[in-house]
């Protein structure tokens, strides 16, 4: 028998706050056709002020408890995937693990920007392959609001805030491509494409800083890593683009989401998209929009999925999961 890791739950949570693209209209050179023609995006949603990170994630950490049948006392371990925690430290993770009232186990954060999840999903998969955790709760949450640059429509028009979360649970398989759970992973990242999407600011520097990026450069790596790492991963398996029912991308962008599925093979309607909703919601994005995925009845059991993501660093990464 081969131990494996299988999602049992999801859940998500986005703030009250709605903002629609003709909203920038009032203090940007922007519109919605603008916005939409270059990103897909129309709406996105805000974190209301006092709202924070570990806030949104506990919400979506809760819906996926409830989505699993499970209490926080059933969890071992909680992985949270995010660049804006709450402090600096304590990590948002404890913060989380204190608000579900998760009273054992352990906790604490990951950061990979938008790649963030894919980063989380295979360390979680790793405690549970390894014996540390028989369940874990990975999370992805973010409030980008709090790092934009609000005269620059290049990015502050993309991003979002939110939270998703997954609940990952230990299985058995006979090993082959036909288990439940994570089949395959692929990580990936170079330090010398820092400066085309990183935020000039830090604790180092006594600054916050606002999200800065090129972006012609990040869509060109975008499109390429990818696709590159997806069939990495599948490669693994002896599987291609089309042996997968659905991709679940990173939403970033609904052109590098287009252009992605199309160097995979793989037709937009086995592609679970959602950025036209929430925008870009970095490390929140990719459960975020399982947890839609499921919620619309696309993603059912034994689906293979693909999820995907590159973020700041650079770093990317992809999962093959059975559901």
């Amino acid at each position: 028998m081969t131990t494996r890791a299988a999602i049992r739950g999801v859940g998500h949570y986005l703030p009250e706050k709605v903002f629609e693209n003709s909203e920038f209209a009032a203090t940007l050179d922007s519109s919605d056709e603008w916005i939409r023609s270059r990103s897909g995006i129309e709406r996105r949603h805000f974190a209301a002020e006092g709202e924070t990170t570990s806030d949104m994630a506990a919400k979506a950490a809760e819906a996926a408890l409830a989505d699993a049948g499970l209490g926080p006392d059933d969890i071992d371990a909680i992985v949270l995937a995010t660049s804006t925690a709450d402090l600096t430290f304590p990590s948002a993770a404890t913060m989380v693990q204190d608000k579900i009232g998760m009273t054992g186990g352990f906790a604490y954060d990951v950061q990979a920007v938008c790649a963030g999840f894919i980063f989380a999903l295979t360390n979680a998969n790793g405690l549970i392959l390894s014996g540390q955790a028989e369940r874990v709760l990975v999370i992805g949450a973010e409030t980008f609001s709090r790092i934009m640059d609000w005269t620059d429509r290049g990015t502050c028009v993309l991003f979002g805030d939110g939270a998703g979360a997954v609940i990952l649970e230990r299985v058995t398989g006979d090993g082959s491509n036909a288990d439940r759970g994570i089949l395959a992973s692929d990580l990936n990242s170079d330090g010398r494409y820092r400066d085309i999407l990183y935020v000039d600011g830090g604790v180092s520097t006594h600054t916050t800083g606002h999200l800065r990026m090129q972006g012609k450069e990040v869509f060109r790596h975008a499109v390429e890593k990818l696709a590159s790492t997806a069939h990495t991963a599948l490669e693994k398996l002896g599987l291609t683009g089309a042996d997968v029912d659905w991709i679940v991308p990173h939403q970033a962008n609904l052109r590098i989401i287009k252009a992605t599925a199309q160097k995979m093979g793989v037709p937009m309607e086995r592609v679970v998209v959602t950025v036209q909703d929430h925008g870009n919601t970095s490390a929140a994005s990719i459960p975020l929009a399982l947890s839609v995925g499921k919620a619309r009845g696309q993603i059912k059991p034994g689906d293979l999925v693909v999820v995907e993501a590159i973020g700041g660093g650079l770093a990317w990464g992809s999962v093959v999961i059975r559901w």
